[in-house]
């Protein structure tokens, strides 16, 4: 009896320090991490989209739960890959994290021809933190109240109507296209080099139609400048309650949203990952920056690394599948 009671105690015993292990995992040289600053990477320019917003308020909230700075750097260009491709090169050591998002990771594989990443062998998801919606405008000379009436429109003008974009193989890209897809309708695509851009354009009437992101889209379509046509995820926007999603409008299924987590290069450190994890759902867990989120147009969406992974080859699946159809390919 007594030999059975000594090995649960020390079953107990391990089973804590496996706890105590994960919440405080040790570098290489036995100290436990984080033992120095993180560099968390938007691959894209400073203060150009909610992603930045969210992404370094999220970098500063970190660091009490870390106990370390972390740094953000916006590393910018061709859609985001290129400084995706600097994380999937970085150590594995959890010191270099990448702001991912629905563009560059489930969209560039198949637009660009010599990508260098792979998205699921070169990473390890941490968390997801948010989802941002788009919604569909039009320039208000168009006579389209709705999507209905928009399809209409369309059908009764094929190749016509001239849809702007944040850029070839862009989300806001993809959003427009697989609207076009899903009701049989075609409309001349303007590539921009960014969601500002285009949504100047669109503004202008150089341009009538564009998906844009909540955050970019509600003060014009508050001023009346832009007419919102239909939100794109299958849940309504806290900021445009009023509007009704595309799929509620009669376009069964369709769904799309902008998605910001954080993911470390593959093979980090399983322990790190998780301690990650954990500083990142203490920030989430935080009322304040929840609220933040919501601020910007976007809903938070805390997800497990198992989660994220679902979700990213979902995407990667439904995304492949419309740009093989369509024939996309960034130069």
């Amino acid at each position: 009896m007594r030999s059975a009671q000594n090995v649960m105690a020390v079953a107990g015993l391990l089973s804590i320090s496996a706890i105590a292990s994960a919440q405080n995992p040790t570098t290489g040289s036995g100290q436990t991490f984080p033992v120095k600053p993180i560099r968390m990477v938007l691959p894209f320019p400073a203060g150009t989209s909610v992603n930045d917003v969210l992404g370094r308020a999220l970098a500063q909230r970190l660091a009490e739960p870390l106990g370390q700075t972390v740094i953000f750097d916006n590393r910018s260009g061709a859609g985001g890959t290129v400084g995706t491709e600097q994380v999937a090169k970085s150590p594995a050591d959890g010191y270099t994290l990448l702001v991912g998002v629905t563009g560059a990771l489930t969209i560039a594989p198949f637009v660009y021809p010599k990508l260098g990443y792979d998205t699921l062998r070169d990473f390890v998801p941490v968390a997801m933190v948010a989802l941002a919606p788009y919604i569909i405008v039009v320039h208000p000379s168009v006579p389209a109240k709705n999507m209905k009436e928009l399809i209409a429109l369309a059908k009764a003008r094929p190749g016509e109507l001239r849809y702007a974009s944040a850029g070839v193989g862009s989300t806001p890209h993809l959003c427009t296209e697989l609207f076009l897809n899903m009701a049989g309708i075609k409309m001349l695509h303007i590539p921009y080099k960014g969601g500002t851009p285009a949504m100047i354009d669109t503004i202008a009437g150089h341009t009538e139609v564009l998906c844009s992101s909540v955050t970019n889209s509600a003060p014009f379509i508050k001023q009346g400048k832009i007419r919102g046509i239909g939100v794109t995820p299958l849940k309504r926007s806290l900021v445009l309650p009023d509007l009704a999603t595309m799929d509620e409008q009669g376009l069964k299924g369709y769904d799309v949203a902008q998605w910001l987590g954080i993911f470390a290069p593959a093979k980090t450190p399983q322990a790190v990952v998780q301690r990650l994890h954990q500083a990142i759902a203490q920030v989430m867990n935080q009322p304040e920056y929840a609220n933040f989120i919501r601020q910007q147009g976007a809903e938070p969406a805390l997800m497990t690394p198992d989660e994220v992974n679902t979700l990213v080859r979902a995407d990667l699946a439904r995304w492949g599948k419309l740009v093989k159809a369509i024939g996309v390919t960034a130069q």
